[in-house]
C-alpha cells in the first residue's frame, strides 16, 4: 500500500536507503547533495537501519572505502556533487573495471570555475565514459523509485556495475513535492538480499581486486566491461517494467511526450523536461505537432530506439545542461545525431547549450526552440550549434 508524503528529492533518496538498508555508506559533505548522508546518518544515529555509517576526510576516500567494502561483499552506496565527483575520479573508473555494483547519488551541480552551487550536468557527463550505468530523474518522484531500482539494477546477472542515480541540485535535491512511497516490506522485497557470487572475505574463494593487468590482458577486462554495460540495457528495461506491475509507476530507457504524430521534437534530460512538457501542451493546443523525449538512461545509450522515435520528426532540438569545448556537440548532441546517422534519418537538427549553473528554463525559451524548429525545417539551418538564453 503506497503511502503520500511530501519530500525534498534529498530526503527522498535518503528514505529509498533507509528502506534498502545497505551495508555501508562511506560520505563527505557537499553541496547540495550533503543532505542525503545527513538525513541517512541519522537513521543510522537512531538505530532505524544497520548500515555502517563512515565519514572519511574526502570524496576520493569516499569512492575509496565504497570500493573496499563493496569487494568485501557489503552492499555499498555513497553520495556527492560536481568537484566531490572529480576528485572521486580516479576510483570512479576502478569500480567500473572491477565490476562493483555500488550506487552513488549525485546531485548534479555546476564543476568550477568560475565557482557555482547550482544545477547543471557538467559532473555526470564529464564521467559518461568511465563505465558507469547513469539514470536520471526528472522529479523527486522519480528519484526515489530510481534508487529502488538501482540495487536490482547494479547486481543483476551479467551486469555487476555501479550504477549512478541522478537528480538536478536544488531544483529537485531541495524542492519539496508530494510523491507516493512504498512500504519498507515491499522495498525489502523488491531489492532482495545481496548474494555476491564473489567476495574477498569467502573464505572458499579466490579473487583479485585491482590487479595489474599486462597488455595481453587489458583489451579482454576492458571488452567484458562493455558486454556488461550492453547487458544492462535489457536489465534497465525489465526491472522498470517489474517496478511498474509492482506500483504503477513503469520505466524505460525514456519517456515519450506526445510523440505519437510529432513532426518537431526536443530530447532532453532531468528537471527541466517539466517546463518542456508545459510548452508542448501549449503549442499542441495551437495545433502545432509538437513532441518532447526524455532520456532517462543514458548509460548504456539507447541510440537505436531513440532513433526510431524519431524517425518521422522533420526537425529536432538536442539539448545539452553541459558545455564539451568541442565546437560542434554536447553529449546528447553527439549521441543522438551519431543515432539517426545510423539509422539514415536526416532530419534537421539544432544542438542547444541551456541552463547552465543553473539559468533558470522558461516555457517560453522552448517556445523559441521549437520556433527555431519551425524554420529549420522549412529553411534549412547553418547553425548547428547555439545557446539558449544567454547574453551574447
Amino acid at each position: 500500500m503506497a503511502r503520500r508524503d511530501r519530500l525534498s528529492g534529498n530526503e527522498a533518496v535518503a528514505e529509498a536507503l533507509r528502506q534498502i538498508d545497505p551495508d555501508v555508506m562511506p560520505a563527505f559533505p557537499i553541496t547540495p547533495s550533503t543532505e542525503i548522508p545527513q538525513y541517512f546518518s541519522k537513521f543510522c544515529a537512531n538505530g532505524q537501519v544497520h548500515t555502517e555509517f563512515i565519514p572519511v576526510e574526502s570524496e576520493h576516500s569516499a569512492m575509496s572505502a565504497a570500493i573496499g567494502a563493496e569487494s568485501a561483499g557489503a552492499r555499498t552506496v555513497s553520495a556527492t556533487s560536481s568537484a566531490g565527483m572529480a576528485y572521486m575520479w580516479e576510483e570512479l573508473y576502478l569500480a567500473s573495471a572491477n565490476r562493483l555494483p555500488l550506487v552513488l547519488a549525485l546531485v548534479n551541480r555546476a564543476l568550477s570555475g568560475p565557482i557555482n552551487i547550482n544545477c547543471d550536468h557538467s559532473d555526470s557527463m564529464g564521467a559518461r565514459d568511465a563505465g558507469w550505468i547513469q539514470i536520471y530523474a526528472e522529479t523527486n518522484q522519480e528519484a526515489y523509485d530510481n534508487m529502488v531500482m538501482a540495487y536490482r539494477i547494479a547486481e543483476a546477472e551479467g551486469v555487476h556495475l555501479p550504477v549512478m542515480v541522478c537528480q538536478d541540485g536544488f531544483i529537485t535535491s531541495h524542492a519539496v513535492q508530494n510523491i507516493l512511497l512504498m512500504e519498507d516490506k515491499e522495498v525489502k522485497e523488491f531489492v532482495g538480499e545481496y548474494n555476491p557470487e564473489h567476495s574477498l572475505l569467502d573464505p572458499n574463494g579466490v579473487m583479485s581486486v585491482g590487479p595489474y593487468s599486462i597488455t595481453n590482458y587489458y583489451m579482454e577486462a576492458r571488452r567484458a566491461q562493455a558486454e556488461a554495460l550492453h547487458n544492462a540495457k535489457a536489465v534497465v528495461k525489465a526491472v522498470g517494467e517489474e517496478f511498474g506491475r509492482l506500483t504503477g509507476r513503469s520505466y524505460g530507457w525514456f519517456e515519450e511526450y506526445c510523440m505519437e504524430d510529432a513532426e518537431y521534437a526536443i530530447v532532453l534530460i532531468g528537471s527541466a523536461a517539466g517546463t518542456a512538457k508545459d510548452a508542448v501542451d501549449k503549442l499542441r493546443a495551437e495545433g502545432k505537432k509538437v513532441g518532447l523525449i526524455k532520456i532517462r538512461m543514458f548509460r548504456p545509450f539507447p541510440g537505436a530506439e531513440i532513433a526510431e522515435a524519431l524517425k518521422n520528426v522533420k526537425a529536432v532540438g538536442l539539448m545539452d545542461r553541459t558545455e564539451s569545448f568541442n565546437d560542434c556537440a554536447g553529449p546528447i548532441g553527439a549521441e543522438v545525431s551519431s543515432a539517426l546517422f545510423r539509422a539514415r534519418h536526416m532530419c534537421e537538427t539544432i544542438n542547444y547549450v541551456y541552463g547552465l549553473g543553473g539559468r533558470d528554463v522558461r516555457v517560453e525559451d522552448i517556445e523559441k526552440v521549437f520556433e527555431d524548429l519551425f524554420d529549420a525545417a522549412e529553411n534549412g539551418t547553418a547553425d548547428y550549434y547555439r545557446y539558449l538564453g544567454v547574453r551574447e
